[in-house]
């Protein structure tokens, strides 16, 4: 505790805390108060000594939710627990109080930042949000006291700086004025000159268009202080500013737009870092922060421009200090987003990181004049700074920087490329009393990841204007086409229908009969299952039936309970008994691509190193696949290590054991691999031939086995695999790739085609590499035989080590029969060409250049 007795001490009382060097210069030295890294670990500690459970932040890649492009909130992990659906073992669903740091993205979707990073000193694309939340615990009055106290106290900012708004209601949705939170507030000591009413817009907070709500409070600071700024809360005046927003969810937000009340109250809060530290450093800009002058001086070094000045507008002429602005924050999206598996690529939030790459690209070649490979560079420096709290961006920053400069090995083509398509444009039509064509800037943007700004700025200097309606339109098009959601997902369960469930204490589904099936004489056995119907629910006309004759597979799990849709010939009443009859053959397919992903990871992991790690995986009844990080593709040799390693556990015929553990003692099992998901406590441990107890007492490195956590069927034994080919590898993205392998009679089958094919291009090979081909003709179908086999090579599935060996004799024999083609042809030609001489050998030719007649000419 005397940690924290340390810093509570008031900050200046002096009526301004700027001055003009704290707003504009970012020299060497050390910002004032609170480095970045004691305002985070204060904010911890302090809701941690409150008993707030500290939660690690979620990767900004969300977890199952589509309506999300990033993580853009501390709550977005929370949202499960928020809307009752959370598994009830997990350790989301214990969760009463919790604190944490979140990274968050907002640069697509409902919060896009994007475009105006780097235009002034506050936007970003990536921040930290510090958030503490109660779920059902406790609720108003220690949320508002809670948060006064850490401010005024233990960050000690003067009390005559803050102002807070609140909830002042809505006659038209029937809400009533937040009078209650007013008066804690004033209990607190707040004047009531300082607490003021705002509508919905501001202070009435909505996960999306259904889903839990309420009221919420925020707390604002002055930066100047020593006068009344009342009048400037919530006016975008950046010398007054929001710090802190208190959401209290007391509603649920129904389909029919209305307001119900929640059985569970929920306080959910969020405080910007970034925010909280200029603030607490005594500056108007984020930038002047030691979050980002790390960043600034060592683009400096790196750079042909003056020391950054914090310019904006006007003043900034030649974007110099916005370009600072602009890499500093780029790059640090740029190496959390990649460090969490998140890669440029042309879609979804790939295609706004591709975006996000190629604008910081752009400033760092055009405006800073600065060398390729420094946007590259700057990746130490991120990790140097965040690196302490996200340890990933260590251990990923070799990664991270070979994506970027990939990126810029593109982007460079690409910029060239867009140039001149610009200016093939303005050479077609004077557009100086008009608009540059939409539809050439969408082009430049989408298919080349130009970005528009840049576009602007060129057609700027040519004093041209972009058809601004018309690009607005195809974009609202594009994102209609790809389908993109906001808000909240339909729910078949929604939270309130949980509730009541849970009123009517009807138990959670059991569903542990799935893990009670038995291996007898080399057949499994899967027990009958009898269930009864505790909800039914009609759904709308044309609902079709996903299995025939009532045989049902879950639709969905909402809190502890599996739905199921069907379509019956009768009613189905609450409180009717089914029987469940399970489909074997596919059932039994899916178990065996499971356990096959074990050995397929535990494989990799052996024949590649411990750095490989998961980055996905699904697995259907006809195949399996899985995405790996790993700097460039597998060679035949290892494809080939893999296959052997995978199959020598197979032949083995090796017992798969499962084992439930305390979640945390099952995370200290040497060498399991886990995945970015919410699992329960206790966890199933899934291993192969030693046990997870056993694993548990002696984690000799001789004793290494696939071990996972895993809720999912597997096998008893590995020989029921029988055989694994893995048929395909690709790279996603710069450091990721895709295997898809087979299993089974599939593999086998794969095998045989393999060797089939292997054959054909050896006995063509053979046919071209005797005797010359004796006519054109011949030579011809002999090159049409070398590219219908390199499209079957291409397309059977295959060993992939066997494909790409076949590939590269094919390459070599087309390139074979290519030559004897144009031989051949030469040689046709030159006979034709003799035989035309000798038909008018003895003909008069008229020569047009002398105009003479010429004999033999």
């Amino acid at each position: 505790m005397s940690r924290l007795l340390l810093l509570r001490r008031p900050l200046s009382g002096s009526p301004c805390l700027l001055s003009a060097g704290s707003c504009r210069s970012c020299s060497g030295a050390s910002p004032p108060g609170l480095s970045s890294s004691q305002v985070r670990s204060t904010f911890l500690e302090f809701f941690r000594s409150r008993g707030h459970q500290l939660v690690p932040s979620a990767p900004v890649r969300p977890r199952g939710d589509p309506s999300l492009l990033f993580v853009n909130a501390g709550m977005n992990q929370f949202k499960p627990l928020l809307l009752g659906t959370a598994p009830p073992r997990s350790m989301l669903a214990s969760l009463r109080r919790a604190a944490n740091s979140q990274k968050c993205v907002r640069a697509g979707g409902k919060h896009n930042d994007l475009q105006d990073v780097g235009r002034d000193l506050t936007h970003l694309s990536f921040f930290e949000m510090l958030g503490s939340w109660s779920f059902g615990d406790y609720f108003k009055e220690e949320a508002c006291r809670m948060a006064w106290t850490l401010l005024t106290e233990y960050y000690g900012i003067s009390a005559d700086r803050l102002y807070v708004s609140y909830f002042g209601g809505n006659p038209e949705s029937g809400l009533p004025a937040d009078e209650e939170t007013r008066n804690i507030w004033l209990e607190i000591g707040v004047p009531p000159a300082r607490l003021l009413p705002f509508d919905m817009k501001q202070n009435f907070w909505e996960m999306g268009p259904c889903g839990p709500c309420g009221p919420c409070s925020e707390i604002h600071y002055d930066h100047l202080g020593g006068r009344d700024a009342a009048h400037l809360v919530n006016a975008d005046c950046p010398e007054v500013v929001e710090v802190w927003n208190l959401v209290f969810m007391q509603y649920n937000r129904e389909a029919d737009l209305s307001l119900k009340p929640l059985p569970l109250l929920s306080v959910d809060t969020g405080m910007g870092l970034e925010r909280l530290v200029s603030v607490l450093q005594g500056t108007l800009s984020t930038y002047n922060t030691d979050l980002f002058t790390p960043l600034l001086e060592e683009i400096h070094q790196r750079s042909a421009v003056p020391p950054y000045r914090g310019r904006t507008g006007a003043a900034d002429g030649d974007r110099t200090d916005m370009a600072y602005r602009v890499v500093a924050d780029h790059v640090r999206t740029l190496s959390v987003c990649v460090a969490d598996g998140v890669h440029p690529g042309m879609s979804g939030a790939e295609l706004v990181l591709r975006r996000i790459l190629r604008r910081a690209l752009r400033f760092c070649v055009e405006v800073l004049r600065a060398p390729q490979g420094t946007l590259a560079a700057l990746v130490p420096t991120v990790a140097h700074t965040l690196g302490d709290v996200y340890p990933e961006l260590h251990r990923e920053a070799d990664r991270i920087a070979d994506v970027i400069n990939d990126g810029e090995a593109h982007f460079l083509s690409s910029l060239q490329r867009g140039s001149r398509l610009i200016l093939r444009t303005l050479n077609t039509k004077n557009y100086k009393d008009g608009f540059f064509p939409a539809s050439v800037v969408w082009s430049l943007h989408r298919n080349l990841g130009f970005p528009l700004d840049l576009v602007d700025l060129m057609l700027e200097e040519r004093g041209v204007q972009v058809d601004q309606d018309g690009l607005q339109r195809l974009i609202s098009e594009s994102q209609v086409k790809s389908g993109g959601q906001t808000g909240v997902q339909s729910q078949v369960l929604d939270v309130l229908s949980l509730a009541e469930l849970q009123r009517l204490r009807v138990p959670h589904t059991d569903d542990s009969l799935k893990y009670q099936y038995s291996l007898q004489r080399d057949r499994y056995v899967f027990p009958a299952c009898r269930g009864g119907s505790h909800m039914t629910r009609d759904t709308s006309p044309g609902t079709v039936c996903r299995t025939s004759r009532f045989l049902w597979r879950p639709w969905s799990r909402r809190g502890g309970y599996v739905v199921h849709q069907v379509t019956t010939a009768g009613p189905l009443k609450t409180g009717d008994q089914v029987q469940l009859h399970l489909d074997q053959v596919h059932r039994m397919s899916l178990m065996v691509n499971h356990t096959a992903t074990h050995l397929l990871n535990f494989s990799l992991k052996t024949v590649l190193g411990d750095s490989v790690q998961q980055r996905g995986s699904h697995v259907s009844a006809e195949r399996l696949r899985f995405d790996f990080s790993c700097k460039g593709l597998l060679d035949a040799s290892q494809l080939q290590q893999v296959d052997r390693c995978v199959n020598d556990i197979i032949s083995a015929n090796q017992i798969i054991h499962s084992e439930e553990l305390p979640l945390e003692r099952a995370r200290s099992i040497g060498g399991i691999r886990t995945v970015d998901e919410v699992y329960p406590d206790p966890v199933r441990v899934v291993s192969v031939r030693l046990t997870a107890s056993e694993l548990l007492s002696d984690s000799r490195s001789d004793r290494r086995v696939s071990v996972e956590l895993c809720c999912g069927t597997h096998l008893r034994s590995t020989g029921s695999i029988e055989d694994l080919v893995l048929v395909s590898e690709r790279q996603l993205v710069r450091g990721i790739s895709r295997v898809l392998a087979l299993t089974g009679d599939r593999a086998t089958r794969a095998r045989e085609d393999g060797q089939v094919l292997s054959q054909e291009v050896d006995s063509l090979s053979a046919r071209l590499s005797g005797s010359a081909p004796s006519s054109l003709d011949s030579a011809q179908r002999l090159a049409k035989e070398v590219g219908i086999l390199s499209d079957a090579v291409d397309n059977t599935p295959i060993p992939q080590w066997q494909r790409r060996d076949l590939q590269g004799r094919l390459k070599a024999l087309q390139r074979s029969s290519n030559t004897s083609v144009r031989k051949l042809e030469a040689s046709e030609a030159a006979a034709l060409a003799q035989a035309l001489l000798q038909e008018w050998g003895g003909g008069r030719f008229w020569c047009a250049r002398c105009r003479r007649t010429l004999c033999r000419c």
